[in-house]
């Protein structure tokens, strides 16, 4: 899978860093590298971005946040920046990471992996209900682990990922709990809370508003 990536940031050097980071990983291809939001308003008309931004959140006049929250249909987006106190308000605009300076390779590339995985659900998303698999993928390291959706007993968010729990194990994936949900058939699942998805057929009672 080839993907098409931008970087945002003022600081040339940081920009001289993520272009050598993107082009040690054959799947990212990047096609612009700007210094303002601006430049990246303009790359994105330009190009067809498919992670859109490693994305600098300290900027002159337009911030990173801003610029996303302006975007109508924004790309993914990995937050990169000197600040971890804007963590919170990152995960809030569903980004896919957050990136801290100085940020080191293998980082980067934990961060490409979860874009990876997430361009990969949302192609799965784009299959008609009636024709969707009783299954999905979840990466789990290097590999992409085939579940059946008879396997979970329900989904916990936990902050940028969560955890799917099957009958015999724990899967954690690198996903945002919205993203599974539009992966699962609504007619087996059924989110009964904002941080929880349950699997209707190994529900054996409900107390109050809690399934058991």
């Amino acid at each position: 899978m080839k993907i098409n990536c931008m970087v945002v940031d003022d600081e040339p050097i940081a920009r001289d860093i993520l272009k050598t980071y993107i082009e040690r990983i054959p799947e990212l291809t990047p096609v612009k590298s700007c210094m303002n939001a601006t430049e990246a308003y303009e790359g994105l008309h330009e190009y067809s971005v498919d992670l859109g931004v490693f994305l600098d959140i300290q900027m002159p006049v337009i911030s990173g946040t801003e610029f996303l929250r302006s975007l109508r249909k924004p790309p993914l987006v990995v937050f990169t920046t000197a600040y971890s106190q804007y963590a919170v308000e990152g995960f809030e605009l569903n980004s896919v990471d957050y990136l801290v300076k100085p940020i080191v390779f293998e980082r980067f590339y934990q961060a490409v992996q979860k874009v990876t995985e997430r361009l990969y659900a949302s192609a799965q998303v784009v299959v008609q209900k009636d024709e969707m698999p009783d299954y999905l993928f979840i990466r789990q390291g290097t590999k992409l682990i085939r579940v059946n959706h008879s396997e979970i007993i329900y989904i916990q968010a936990e902050r940028d990922f969560c955890s799917v729990y099957l009958t015999d194990k724990r899967l954690l994936a690198s996903l945002h709990l919205k993203v599974l949900e539009d992966m699962l058939p609504q007619n087996k699942f059924f989110r009964v809370h904002r941080s929880y998805i349950v699997n209707m057929e190994k529900i054996r009672a409900v107390k109050g508003n809690t399934p058991n």
